[in-house]
């Protein structure tokens, strides 16, 4: 029984590390926010890929990035980060947020301004 602990010991240790090296060389995407658009406003991930997603609000008013089924299907290192049940991240105005995740399995995904959506600050979010 006791080599057991040790083999499970060994085992484990590569996973442990694995999972902290996810975060540790992230790819950078920047995605800014004006009043109304994203620039730009067509994303595109790797599905397994880890980002660091930088938002920038340059606009007057607070602007969310707001791409529900995208965030739900993401791993998110901060998910305090994450406002209105996971549905989107709110950067105040002339502020900033990164996000760091590992991109959800392939697919389209959509992204909106949930204050803004009515005057055409969409986007999409494509996950190949």
């Amino acid at each position: 029984m006791t080599k057991t602990i040790p083999l499970a010991l060994a085992l484990l240790l590569p996973l442990a590390a694995h999972a902290a090296n996810r975060w540790a060389d992230p790819e950078k995407m920047t995605v800014v926010m004006v009043d109304n658009r994203f620039e730009p406003d067509h994303l595109v991930f790797h599905a397994g890929k880890t980002y660091d997603l930088l938002l920038e609000n340059h606009g007057k008013e607070m602007h969310e990035f707001t791409a529900p089924m995208f965030l739900k299907a993401a791993t998110i290192k901060d998910k305090h980060l994450l406002a209105n049940g996971g549905t989107d991240i709110v950067v105040q105005a002339g502020k900033s947020v990164h996000i760091l995740l590992v991109a959800p399995p392939k697919g389209p995904y959509d992204l909106t301004c949930a204050d803004h959506d009515w005057d055409g600050m969409i986007g999409s979010i494509t996950v190949d």
